[in-house]
């Protein structure tokens, strides 16, 4: 068997940058989720769903390449670590946009409008974020900036909880919203996951 010994395989880079992108993709839908009526939202859903898809054949490409490189940039357990927390935020997004629309949930309380603002920005964050593990520099915001996102989309789940158990609403319309916060809650915890691996990346390679 031939190795190609090289000082380190880059297409990992790439990889990572694309599925970070793709959640970027995620996000939007999650936005237009919020201004969409009952008849676009399987529309959305759709879309969604291919989303996610792609991001299954990215992080499948992400392990093939693991499978098959000599050497690689950093530990294979933190690549594979981030591949799979990359592709669990993907995958949190589209079930919740699948549950709006399988619940046919005509109104969305108040507060998922700011669980999803938050899962945007922490989109946008790790977009900007994944070309910098090249170099292994300008991340510490990145991370901070996450987790402290992370810290106020928990307080946002809090209180949209308290708002779903205050009486107002009957015990199926709660069991049906409160599965849907709690997947967004996941899915911000999921961006907190990948930003606590890209931080262990970068103190192992400093």
């Amino acid at each position: 068997m031939r190795f190609r010994l090289t000082p380190r395989e880059t297409s990992f880079y790439d990889m990572f940058a694309a599925s970070a992108d793709n959640i970027v993709t995620g996000s939007k839908l999650l936005m237009e989720l919020l201004g969409a009526d009952s008849s676009a939202r399987a529309e959305i859903a759709e879309r969604m769903r291919a989303a996610e898809h792609a991001g299954d054949d990215a992080t499948h490409a992400i392990f093939h390449q693991l499978n098959s490189s000599f050497i690689t940039p950093f530990d294979r357990e933190d690549i594979y670590s981030l591949a799979s927390s990359l592709d669990d935020i993907m995958d949190f997004m589209e079930e919740a946009v699948d549950l709006v629309v399988l619940y046919n949930v005509e109104e969305l309380p108040k507060g998922v409008d700011q669980q999803i603002e938050v899962l945007a920005r922490a989109a946008e964050l790790t977009a900007e974020a994944m070309p910098h593990l090249r170099t292994m520099e300008n991340l510490t915001e990145y991370w901070i900036e996450v987790n402290r996102l992370e810290n106020q989309a928990d307080q946002i789940h809090r209180k949209l909880l308290a708002h779903l158990f205050n009486g107002k609403y009957d015990a199926m319309e709660v069991l049906k919203l409160k599965q849907i916060v709690d997947v967004l809650e996941e899915a911000a915890d999921a961006f907190e996951h990948v930003a606590n691996t890209v931080e262990t990346i970068a103190v192992k390679e400093s």
